[in-house]
């Protein structure tokens, strides 16, 4: 469906009534007496958090999976350049790269816009302050997904076909992560435990408004840290790191925002990364050999695992070996990236773990201490927190592996494996501070594995670890690996005008352009 094409259908379909309703008589005839004319806000709510975090219809797939996780080289993908290969080579590709723009409004933030206008509601506001405040929270870390993707996106103008914008604006960066931090601080003053909250709706916290308040500091530390590269002094990047962290953020595992899911038989009570990956190319029946996309964990990933003696990798990773998974370490190996074949050998190679992290039953990490640690790592380096930056790496880096038992028996890693790595791996106090990004930000990158979105940000914010681009023949990037997805094609013409002054302002509708927050 065109990007806010659902949105003109309804206001049309509005005005039509409309018209009915004016003529003498025919009032009554016009409503339906079985239809409620007031959402459900927290069936939406629920909804939301479940299709909310886009892994469903092909939008993980082809955006975190195809794309910011080839980028990144978590994968590798055998397949042309031309098609589903388009991230592994650089490659353009409008079907697989404009699918998030074209699916994300109408079907994620549509909902939680209605979540929030209904809460405004004057005949419900006074008893929804809890349930506003959560669902703000909740847009922002959606949103910032969207421009993290694409740099400047319908915000402010966004979800307003009911009052006839159909052809939104897009919002300069600067002016979208300066309301992320305005939101997300008047969010979290606004709860009161003296309201109703979501309750059992909320998948993620089930109510607890002191969970919600860690999650919103927690979203503020991530999208105040997003901005480190900004010079022009537009965010005071520095002092939003710090009530992020005065606040509180997550620091203990039982704090996390997780969504749990059970292997059922209805696709909304499993695992949407692992439904994706399963049904799009690890299928059951495939056992290694026949993965329907030709992928397999990259090289540079398993690599990085094996040469460190990461106790992870056996929670993660697999090699099929006479029709069954086996974890042993020194057999797993990661397909180079950049092929365009199917190698003979590729059964060999390894892929995420079926009885881990690619089962149905599987959690959903949205947002870890294993994260906010090693940001706070990082800001404390910088001098902007207090606190020593080696414990925090230390306790990033714990809460990583502890973070594995989520995914069952076979993720568990006992504590005396964590502290030999830790060990073998300390925090590098006396080397430069580039020694220490490097540091802490691998460990980002092996953390935050299935959250390819968050992971493909942070590595174009950081740099780190530094990885070899594909220079792959007929590549859009001049072989340097990609900074921005372009948009959806349809808005070339859907959304003409509001298009070409986006370019104008951030620069070509390419892969190489970079955002404003990865400015050089």
């Amino acid at each position: 469906m065109q990007l806010f094409a659902r949105y003109k259908y309804i206001a049309l379909l509005g005005a039509a009534l409309g018209l009915a309703s004016c003529d003498k008589g025919f009032e009554n005839l016009n409503k339906n007496p079985n239809a409620s004319t007031d959402p459900n806000v927290n069936y939406l709510f629920s909804q939301s958090l479940l299709k909310g975090n886009l892994v469903y219809d092909r939008a993980y797939y082809y955006t975190s999976y195809l794309h910011c996780g080839t980028y990144i080289q978590h994968y590798a993908v055998a397949k042309d350049i031309g098609v589903s290969g388009s991230g592994d080579k650089y490659g353009v590709s409008d079907f697989y790269q404009g699918f998030y723009f074209r699916y994300v409004y109408p079907n994620s933030i549509l909902t939680v816009q209605e979540i929030i206008n209904a809460c405004k509601d004057p005949k419900i506001a006074a008893t929804s302050v809890n349930k506003l405040a959560a669902a703000r929270i909740w847009k922002v870390l959606l949103m910032q997904r969207i421009t993290d993707l694409y740099g400047d996106v319908p915000y402010s103008d966004a979800m307003k076909g009911r009052e006839g914008s159909f052809m939104p604006k897009y919002d300069a960066q600067a002016d979208i992560y300066a309301d992320f931090l305005k939101e997300l601080d008047e969010a979290i003053k606004a709860f009161d435990p003296a309201q109703p909250t979501f309750g059992s709706a909320d998948f993620l916290f089930n109510g607890d408004i002191a969970k919600w308040k860690k999650f919103g500091y927690s979203v503020m530390l991530r999208v105040a840290m997003r901005l480190t590269k900004v010079t022009d002094g537009k965010i005071q990047v520095k002092d939003w790191v710090q009530k992020a962290a005065t606040g509180g953020v997550i620091l203990d595992g039982a704090d996390n925002a997780v969504i749990n899911y059970v292997s059922g038989p209805q696709t909304y009570n499993q695992n949407p990364v692992a439904l994706e990956l399963i049904g799009q190319d690890y299928s059951t029946s495939s056992k290694g050999a026949n993965n329907i996309e030709w992928s397999k964990f990259s090289r540079t990933f398993i690599d990085y695992l094996k040469s460190n003696n990461d106790p992870r990798l056996p929670v993660l990773a697999v090699v099929w070996n006479n029709g069954a998974p086996d974890t042993t370490s020194t057999i797993q190996k990661g397909m180079p990236n950049g092929l365009d074949n199917k190698p003979a050998d590729f059964v060999t190679y390894s892929e995420p773990n079926p009885n881990t992290i690619l089962k149905y039953a599987a959690p959903l990490l949205l947002l870890t201490n294993a994260e906010t640690n090693l940001l706070l790592s990082e800001a404390a380096a910088r001098g902007w927190v207090s606190g020593d930056p080696a414990q925090y790496y230390k306790n990033g880096v714990t809460a990583a592996m502890r973070n594995m038992a989520l995914f069952g028996t076979g993720g568990l890693i006992t504590q005396d494996k964590i502290d030999a790595y830790l060990t073998a791996h300390a925090f590098n106090a006396g080397g430069s501070f580039a020694q220490q990004m490097d540091q802490i930000h691998s460990q980002f990158w092996v953390a935050l594995l299935l959250d390819e979105q968050e992971a493909y940000a942070n590595w174009r914010r950081t740099g780190y670890p530094n990885l070899v681009p594909v220079n792959y023949r007929s590549n859009a990037t001049n072989g340097t690996i990609p900074r921005r997805l372009p948009y959806s094609a349809a808005e070339q013409g859907n959304n003409a005008v509001s298009y070409k002054a986006a370019i104008t302002r951030q620069g070509p509708d390419l892969l190489t352009t970079r955002m404003w927050w990865d400015k050089q």
